[in-house]
């Protein structure tokens, strides 16, 4: 029944912002934890943080100064602000939940891609 949609991504440049966002239906966001997940053009998926329902946050160590995950219960939305925008932040990027993790049943992502 839960069910993930993710979607903000897009070209854009270098050294600009953007905010990723997850919109989780199915659930109750205050009992479950989301997490962002990136896939780099010929790489594997790997971690990029997670939240849990009393909002605590975990970051790989790679995006801690750049990268902010927050939710908003309310609207059941867990987004994924990136700032400073870099190359190497070009990614299908993913969120997800620990038991889809287990179930390896994934989204379609959102693309971001980071060019000038």
């Amino acid at each position: 029944q839960l069910q993930l949609l993710e979607s903000g991504g897009g070209s854009v440049q270098p050294g600009g912002s953007v905010r990723l966002s997850c919109a989780v239906s199915g659930a109750v966001l205050s009992f479950e934890t989301v997490g962002w997940y990136r896939r780099p053009p010929g790489k594997q998926r790997g971690f990029v943080a997670d939240i849990t329902g009393g909002g605590l946050t975990t970051y790989e160590d790679s995006v801690k100064a750049r990268f902010t995950i927050s939710i908003n219960n309310a609207k059941n939305m867990v987004y994924l602000q990136i700032d400073n925008l870099k190359p190497e932040d070009t990614a299908l990027y993913y969120c997800n939940t620990p038991n889809g993790i287990s179930r390896d049943s994934w989204g379609q992502g959102t693309q971001l891609t980071v060019s000038s």
